[in-house]
């Protein structure tokens, strides 16, 4: 097992190339695999809420997954399987597939649409999850917003670090300082537990997070390291500055959807991942010469990537 794997740094959240037609488009991977890596990522999160994953088949995720394990070959970059969703047996059989094909790591959220009902039964779906490739460390994505799911994450490692034995961390998805502060502790700070809201990283760099998940990592890469950078040196006024930027980049692309928005900034990149797939809705061309206008107002095209 990859026992020495921590999420340290920055993790894209990666998202999930389409077509014109909304069909995933796995021959897109290689140069978004190319484009992070020569951004200094060193590891991809994929096919999770950013890779728009609830609205995948599980084939699809299969097609996305072996993309990735072509690609981790060339460049220097890691991948992390999302697994989850609301069957369990599908995340299992995501898992011994990612295990297949290269991922470093396994994680999946809780089903959302019949929630577990008990700590326990949350574990419980965990585990099967996790045993699908019980070689890999296994992450669980705790992203209460989106699953409606809101166990207390110490409670959860307490009982996960008895029953699911490749058990390593939480991808903690939750804006509450105080609780990761918390979970972050646990034994000594045993367990890993990457951050997952962009708009609050500087937050969690000052609780004490080694690490962050984000969606936004694709996009402004640059940003982020340069925040951690003045972060390290004691530059609090810099980073509470990269900060803010984050902060307004982030509510513009939100304003015009944000899944969307930021496919289409990834274009701008060089780097064409398509349209969003429904529910989600796509920017219209004139929301994109305002979407933008309004990050060259904030500079974004000069201190977003390298």
């Amino acid at each position: 097992m990859k026992t020495q794997l921590k999420l340290y740094g920055l993790v894209a959240a990666a998202h999930t190339p389409m077509t014109a037609n909304g069909n995933v488009n796995p021959g897109a991977v290689d140069a978004q695999a190319r484009f992070l890596a020569g951004q200094g990522i060193k590891l991809a999160f994929i096919t999770g809420s950013t890779g728009e994953s609830a609205h995948m088949q599980l084939s699809e995720r299969k097609e996305i997954i072996a993309a990735w394990g072509e690609a981790a070959k060339k460049y220097p970059i890691n991948f992390i399987t999302h697994t989850g969703g609301n069957s369990v047996w599908d995340a299992q059989e995501l898992a011994a597939y990612s295990a297949e094909h290269g991922a470093v790591a396994t994680s999946n959220n809780s089903p959302c649409y019949f929630k577990p009902g008990s700590l326990e039964l949350l574990v419980e779906c965990c585990k099967h999850a996790a045993e699908g490739a019980p070689e890999l460390p296994y992450y669980y994505y705790d992203i209460p917003a989106l699953t409606g799911v809101a166990f207390n994450p110490v409670q959860f490692m307490e009982l996960a670090s008895r029953k699911i034995s490749n058990f390593r961390g939480v991808k903690f998805t939750n804006p509450d300082l105080a609780l990761y502060m918390d979970a972050l502790n646990y034994e000594g700070g045993k367990y890993d537990l990457p951050w997952g809201v962009d708009e609050w990283f500087l937050g969690a760099l000052a609780t004490g997070a080694k690490g962050a998940v984000g969606s936004s990592f694709n996009f402004a890469p640059k940003l982020y390291f340069d925040l951690i950078a003045a972060f390290n040196a004691g530059d609090i006024e810099k980073a509470r500055h990269l900060q803010l930027l984050s902060v307004k980049m982030i509510n513009i692309l939100a304003a015009k959807g944000y899944m969307s928005a930021a496919k289409t900034v990834m274009g701008w990149h060089g780097v064409d991942l398509g349209p969003a797939r429904l529910p989600m809705g796509n920017v219209s061309p004139e929301a994109k010469k305002e979407l933008k206008e309004e990050l060259k107002a904030i500079g974004f095209f000069d201190w977003a990537i390298a």
